[in-house]
């Protein structure tokens, strides 16, 4: 299940072996099957917002703001008549585009630096590991303020802020098999080979612990809608008209006497889609560690 093996077609790849150990896991572990259905339905609803929503989420109708939920508004409508179901498909582009951008960004730098750091050790791995652990000891939604604070809020700023709150956890998660790996058969030959330290960690290393990241990254991406979320909420998400979660959520709060639906609804989602994550996640940690089912 390594680059050592001889004959490629003989035994399969880290990430074969990884795949079908997920499919393993997940027929094991249903309820893997529903967070991944119900996270592939979220994404559907995102992508064809457009066509599902019956309003304009942008669309302000002063005579009928805050109705409760009715054959028209099936959510009912916000503080300025806005239909909340439009807005609800809408903000999902938005905490879905936010949190995937930022994940990625923060696992390839996250993981690069990782990687870079195991495989070189000595006092490169020391200097980055304990400015990783700094970055550690702020939690991530209070640095995630200050920075969006200092940068201005804006959905670039705001993938920023994530991505780098993030990077800690991908290169702790990353640098722990480097290590492990770095010294295996598989490694030595390519170094007697005369292959580049670039070929070796992207040829036979990142495909060892590629499944380790995945894993970290399906269970960040929950972590980083919830810290966008946060973030809205406390006035600092994307600016208003557009929808996003958060904003519906801080929105929905200042009139809650009026409308508890208005902050209920989007509160209900974010909790399904966060919950979806996780269970996908626990089925991604099985695949790789069976001895873990079960267990947390």
């Amino acid at each position: 299940m390594n680059a050592s093996s001889a004959d490629p077609r003989a035994t399969p790849t880290p990430l074969a072996y990884f795949a079908a150990a997920t499919l393993k896991a997940f027929n094991t572990n249903k309820t893997s099957w529903i967070g991944l259905a119900i996270f592939l339905i979220v994404i559907a609803l995102a992508v064809f917002a457009p066509l599902l929503s019956p309003f304009d989420p942008t669309d302000q109708n002063i005579l009928d703001k805050l109705r409760p939920p009715s054959a028209e508004h099936w959510l009912g409508t916000d503080s300025f008549g806005r239909d909340t179901l439009s807005r609800v498909l809408y903000g999902a582009r938005i905490s879905l585009v936010i949190g995937t951008v930022s994940t990625l960004a923060a696992m390839l730098i996250g993981s690069g630096i990782g990687m870079l750091a195991g495989w070189h050790g000595g006092r490169l791995d020391v200097v980055t590991m304990q400015a990783m652990d700094v970055l550690l000891a702020f939690p991530s939604l209070i640095l995630g303020l200050i920075l969006v604070a200092m940068l201005g809020p804006s959905m670039l700023n705001i993938i920023i802020a994530i991505a780098l709150t993030s990077i800690p956890p991908f290169a702790r998660i990353a640098r722990a098999p480097t290590i492990a790996i770095k010294d295996r058969e598989f490694v030595m030959a390519g170094r007697a080979l005369g292959y580049s330290d670039a070929r070796i960690v992207a040829g036979h290393i990142l495909p060892n612990i590629l499944p380790e990241i995945l894993v970290m990254a399906s269970l960040w991406l929950a972590n980083a809608i919830r810290t966008e979320a946060s973030l809205a909420f406390v006035g600092l998400g994307v600016k208003p008209p557009i929808a996003t979660w958060g904003g519906m959520i801080r929105e929905g709060f200042e009139n809650i006497l009026d409308s508890y639906t208005l902050a209920l609804v989007p509160s209900i989602v974010i909790l399904v889609v966060i919950f979806a994550l996780n269970l996908l996640g626990d089925g991604l940690r099985d695949a790789i560690d069976p001895k873990l089912k079960g267990e947390g």
